[in-house]
């Protein structure tokens, strides 16, 4: 089993001048103590929950990422995930490629539909229908693979039109993996199955995973993909560190439906959560699934 440290507050330490160095310290700590994916989240405003406000300090995830790139070996980088409506396809396949090149080939393509309008009317981004972030999150990944294929010829699409679609250089490798974040049965999980190399669920309970992986691989069944060709993964939001025990005990009973990796989020200064996962979360992930 697979850890990822999904960074997602940047309220500690409150001085704004420590934001980069505690980012960074948490980023080697993570990179270096086995921990395989580190990613953060792609918003502007942060989110409005029962422990965050709008106005608490938020970065641009891929600056972020090549921050991050530049300070760590190992851990695969994306965002959990891309927001469709914040950046235009082809440029967003251009972004993803440079990180992919700067980080020596661990680019992750994390995408869904994006859905916090507060900060979207806040910033002047276009909001429109569901349908349509939809029809959008499938046009940008047809074009970001067609950016990461030999093809560069023109894209026509309902919402993106591109007379080119020129990619230099190419991605290290293949092309960086693509993740689907969400877990909606109708139009998220068939994305998946048409596209994606991974899905990325909420760790709600054993039940409800099980029966989105099944709708997951109704979905394959229909347009011919290979189900165990998608890695499945989780985001836990839960204090890990408090209830840790219990924690394992789940991911193992989430290992048996076929989920290879999960994310975790800080609760506390991240660099102290980072140092305690690694001490105490990363070894004994490592037996599971094995």
């Amino acid at each position: 089993m697979k850890l990822g440290l999904h960074y997602w507050n940047y309220s500690q330490p409150a001085d704004p001048a420590l934001i980069a160095p505690t980012l960074g310290e948490s980023a080697r700590i993570a990179d270096q103590g086995g921990v395989a994916s580190f990613t953060v989240m792609d918003h502007y405003f942060q989110m409005e929950t029962p422990q965050s406000a709008a106005d608490e300090p938020m970065l641009e995830g891929y600056t972020t990422l090549g921050y991050v790139a530049a300070l760590t070996q190992r851990m695969t980088l994306g965002l959990m995930v891309t927001g469709v409506m914040y950046r235009y396809p082809g440029l967003l396949a251009k972004i993803v490629t440079s990180l992919d090149v700067l980080s020596g080939g661990r680019a992750v393509l994390g995408l869904g539909a994006s859905w916090y309008e507060r900060e979207q009317r806040g910033l002047g981004v276009p909001v429109v229908p569901v349908a349509e972030r939809f029809e959008r999150l499938e046009e940008t990944l047809q074009i970001c693979l067609q950016m990461w294929s030999e093809e560069d010829g023109p894209y026509e699409g309902r919402h993106y039109k591109l007379a080119e679609t020129l990619c230099v250089p190419e991605p290290i490798g293949e092309r960086p993996p693509i993740m689907i974040g969400g877990g909606g049965e109708k139009k998220t999980l068939r994305l998946v199955a048409r596209y994606a190399d991974a899905c990325n669920l909420f760790a709600t309970d054993v039940d409800e995973v099980a029966h989105k992986l099944d709708v997951l691989r109704e979905h394959c069944a229909a347009v011919g993909r290979d189900y165990d060709a998608i890695e499945k993964t989780l985001m836990f939001s839960r204090p890990v560190l408090d209830e840790t025990d219990a924690f394992l005990a789940d991911v193992e009973a989430y290992a048996e439906l076929g989920i290879s990796a999960v994310q975790v989020l800080p609760d506390r200064h991240p660099v102290s959560f980072a140092e305690q996962v690694v001490a105490r979360i990363v070894p004994r992930l490592a037996t599971i699934g094995q």
